[in-house]
This record gives structure tokens, C-alpha cells and sequence, in this order.
């Protein structure tokens, strides 16, 4: 019985300092871990100049291994900590931490994988958990309601611009033709979007002078659409409204992000930790 209680305290202890972040050696673990995970993502970035993994290989080899090794015990610790494993691997974070560790493994069947650890810059996400700054939770939950909010706007403002481009580079085939570059109109459209959004590659450009009126259009055509998306969610942002929150974690699902004095999660409705 002594034991059981032991081990459910230790494991409360665990999940305070490793999901949450309001003790000081919670705050303390996730300083640690973004160092660990800036230090690793940076020796996957220097690895990958060809003078330095010629001279330094072995070294590269040990610290990739080493962050391995410590990224696999955090990992087990969080299953072990969670009071429901299962939600905390099938969650965004549970995936991204399993992903942030198997490439070094994978690597040893199929070389050349270990580069795939770059995905472990996902986990600096967590990073606003450290500072524990609820004015900027509560801000970015102000962005990402205006986001949700509007989703459905910018899709139909891209499948209208999609359209677009078609017209536009269909009329471009027939005005310039294959003898001035545009030699289909899957390329003809490639152009369009190419202009549209003001990139300007160049390398194909109309020769003809209606061919270069349409393309007059198109550009100053861009310059007005690149604006409606950034309005789209401005105006959403000045609508949005959310409550203060704090970054307390929901044993049940992981979220984050609720109400300061919140007794009960958001999303799912289990109890939150005191």
C-alpha cells in the first residue's frame, strides 16, 4: 500500500515538472529541454556542411546519439508520468516527441534518415510554456480564433484565385503560344501564379503586346490580392475575444490554454490539476 502510494507520488511529481510548468523546477526542466533541443537541431544543421561533417564525424555521431538517448528517457518518462498514455502518444505533442527520436534509429538501417531529426524544431512550440506569460497565451488564442474564424473565407478567396490563374494562363497559351515559352498551359499557369503573387521568376515572359498588356493586369491585379487575406484576418482579430488563460495542461487531453481560475478542462471536461 506504501508503495503504491510512493509510486503515485512520484509519478504526480513527474507529470508537475514535465507537463506542467508553474513549480520552479518545472519551469526549470523545460529551460533544459529547449536548450537540448536547440543544441540538437543545430548539430543536424552543421552536420549537413559537407568540410565539417568530413572533420568532426565522430563527434557529430556521439551527439546525435546523446540527444537520442535523452529525448528516448524524456519520452518514456512522459508516457510513464501520464495519467492516460494513450492520449498522450495520439496527441499533437506525444507524435512529434516519437518522431523527434526515430530517425537516429531508423538511421541505422537506412543511412542518410538521421537528417530527419530537424522535425525536432516542432517541439520548441513548447517554448511558451516556459516564460509562463498568460498575456501572450491569451494573445495567440486571440490569433487562433481569428484563424478558425477565418478558415472558411481565405479557403473560398484561394479556390477563387485558383480559377483565376487557369483563365489567365489558359489566355496566355493562346495569346503568346509555344513559340514564346508558353508551350502548354499547365505552364501558362505556372506564370500566372508566378506573377500574380508578384514573384517575378522571369524565366518565361510574354513578348507579344496584348501578351504583355494581360500581364500589366495580372501584376497590378496581384498587388490587391496579396492585401484581401491579411484584411480577412484583421478584421477577424478585431472580433476576437477570449478570456485570460493560463498554460495549465488537462491530464485527460493535453490541452492547454484555459481559463485562470478554470476548474475543469475546456475541451474535454475532465478535472484540471490544482
Amino acid at each position: 500500500m506504501v508503495n503504491n502510494r510512493s509510486q503515485t507520488s512520484l509519478k504526480e511529481k513527474l507529470y508537475t515538472i514535465i507537463f506542467e510548468a508553474e513549480t520552479r523546477a518545472g519551469k526549470l526542466f523545460d529551460v533544459m529541454l529547449i536548450i537540448v533541443i536547440l543544441l540538437s537541431i543545430l548539430t543536424v544543421l552543421l552536420e549537413s556542411v559537407a568540410k565539417l561533417r568530413q572533420d568532426f564525424q565522430q563527434t557529430f555521431v556521439l551527439a546525435e546519439w546523446t540527444f537520442t538517448i535523452l529525448f528516448t528517457i524524456e519520452f518514456i518518462l512522459r508516457i510513464y508520468s501520464s495519467p492516460k498514455p494513450k492520449k498522450y502518444l495520439t496527441s499533437f505533442f506525444g507524435v512529434v516527441d516519437l518522431l523527434s527520436i526515430l530517425p537516429t534509429y531508423i538511421s541505422l538501417l537506412v543511412p542518410g534518415s538521421h537528417y530527419f531529426m530537424i522535425i525536432r524544431v516542432l517541439r520548441l512550440l513548447r517554448i511558451a510554456r516556459i516564460f509562463k506569460l498568460s498575456h501572450y497565451l491569451h494573445e495567440g488564442q486571440i490569433l487562433s480564433n481569428a484563424l478558425k474564424a477565418s478558415a472558411t473565407k481565405i479557403i473560398v478567396f484561394i479556390a477563387t484565385v485558383m480559377m483565376l490563374v487557369v483563365i489567365i494562363g489558359a489566355l496566355m497559351y493562346v495569346i503568346e503560344g509555344t513559340e514564346h515559352g508558353f508551350t502548354s498551359i499547365p505552364k501558362s499557369i505556372y506564370w500566372a501564379i508566378v506573377t500574380l503573387t508578384t514573384v517575378g521568376y522571369g524565366d518565361i515572359a510574354p513578348q507579344t503586346t496584348l501578351g504583355q498588356f494581360l500581364a500589366s493586369v495580372v501584376m497590378l491585379l496581384g498587388y490587391g490580392i496579396i492585401a484581401i487575406p491579411t484584411g480577412i484576418v484583421t478584421v477577424e482579430m478585431a472580433n476576437a475575444s477570449h478570456p485570460k488563460t493560463t498554460t495549465q495542461v488537462c491530464p485527460n487531453c493535453y490541452k492547454e490554454g484555459h481559463e485562470e481560475k478554470a476548474n475543469f478542462c475546456n475541451q474535454c471536461g475532465h478535472r484540471l490539476n490544482p
